[in-house]
């Protein structure tokens, strides 16, 4: 808030101007009353003494009312920046609170979010290894299978049998049925 220092120069300017007049004034009274002595003694004794005060008190209280004025408006302007500060400070403080609510939040949701995921990865490795547990059995299986539908067509045979066939392909012959079969399977896959 500016205060306009023209009434201040305006006043000031009118004291200095009814002064000098006041004094041009007097000087040209006082010469043309030294220029006619003789009137003189004529003249009314004129006491200007009460009046130059007067002028003077005027001047005074117009300055005293001004610095008055300027004063309050001072103070005014004060207790206005004053309540702007505060009102600043206190949103400036729940700015402050809003953010750190919203950091927390974010903080718990990535947290939560990181939990999440972490469980998600482990579900989903769990899941890969059982897929893969069951991609072994159902291998093995399949494998058996093979095997068993491999040995049927020597299932019946005798020992001597299975021995003859593997003579026949240049196999040993010795071992047990079971042996002897798995040895034909073994030559049939190769």
């Amino acid at each position: 808030m500016t205060i306009s220092t023209d009434v201040y120069s305006r006043s000031a300017a009118n004291a200095r101007e009814a002064t000098e007049r006041s004094v041009d004034s007097w000087k040209q009274g006082a010469k043309l009353v030294a220029g006619q002595a003789d009137l003189v003694t004529r003249l009314p004794q004129i006491d200007l003494t009460g009046p130059v005060n007067l002028y003077f008190e005027c001047v005074q209280q117009a300055v005293d009312l001004h610095r008055g004025l300027a004063t309050r408006w001072a103070e005014l302007a004060n207790s206005l920046s004053g309540s702007v500060r505060e009102q600043a400070e206190r949103v400036g403080g729940v700015v402050t609170d809003q953010v750190d609510a919203v950091a927390d939040l974010a903080t718990t949701g990535a947290r939560q979010a990181q939990e999440l995921a972490d469980e998600q990865a482990a579900q989903a490795e769990e899941a890969a290894k059982e897929q893969e547990r069951e991609i072994k059995r159902a291998e093995r299986a399949a494998a058996k299978q093979a095997r068993e539908a491999a040995r049927e067509p020597y299932q019946g045979l005798s020992k001597a049998e299975l021995s003859d066939q593997l003579t026949e392909r240049g196999l040993p012959k010795t071992g047990t049925v079971d042996e002897l079969i798995e040895r034909l399977v073994s030559a049939d896959s190769e």
